[in-house]
């Protein structure tokens, strides 16, 4: 009995101590690894918790051959219901004395790069769309792979 009992309830409290991570993810891929100014990709995700804070993520992908240790972005961002968008630049950091910052398989590297210093409230529930663009000087950006958008919702 004891042999069943035992990790049955170790199981037990395993799940019990298991939390949902509420979040949302979405990366679209660069065509032909160059992403033109004329590329901007549109990201939308819901938001049913308006009492809760999340954290939103400019995500890239990107090879090893990238030129710059940085990437400008300006993110038009759309609230539910509203037909005007806003707009925020970026300036997001992908190394440091020449290294890459984020994690990597070979030789391609993903970065998360926090967009907002403190956690964002969503004021309805809705549809968000967030739009990417790349404004560095290069056109086309070469070696990027894929852009991407990343909404957690902040543990309390």
């Amino acid at each position: 009995m004891k042999k069943i009992l035992v990790p049955f309830l170790s199981f037990l409290l395993v799940m019990a101590s298991c939390d949902t991570i509420d979040l949302f993810e979405k990366n679209v891929a660069v065509p032909d690894h160059a992403w033109d100014y004329s590329f901007k990709p549109e990201i939308s995700f819901e938001i049913r918790d308006t009492v809760s804070s999340y954290q939103v993520f400019f995500v890239i992908r990107h090879t090893d051959a990238y030129g710059f240790n940085n990437i400008w972005i300006k993110a038009d961002s759309r609230a539910p219901g509203d037909s005007a968008w806003s707009s925020q630049r970026f300036d997001c950091p992908l190394a440091t004395n020449q290294r890459w910052m984020g994690s990597a398989m070979d030789d391609i590297y993903e970065h998360r790069i926090l967009l907002f210093n403190q956690p964002v409230k969503f004021r309805q529930p809705g549809t968000y769309t967030i739009r990417l663009e790349q404004v560095m000087r290069e056109n086309p950006l070469k070696h990027v792979m894929n852009v991407g958008v990343r909404v957690e919702k902040q543990r309390s």
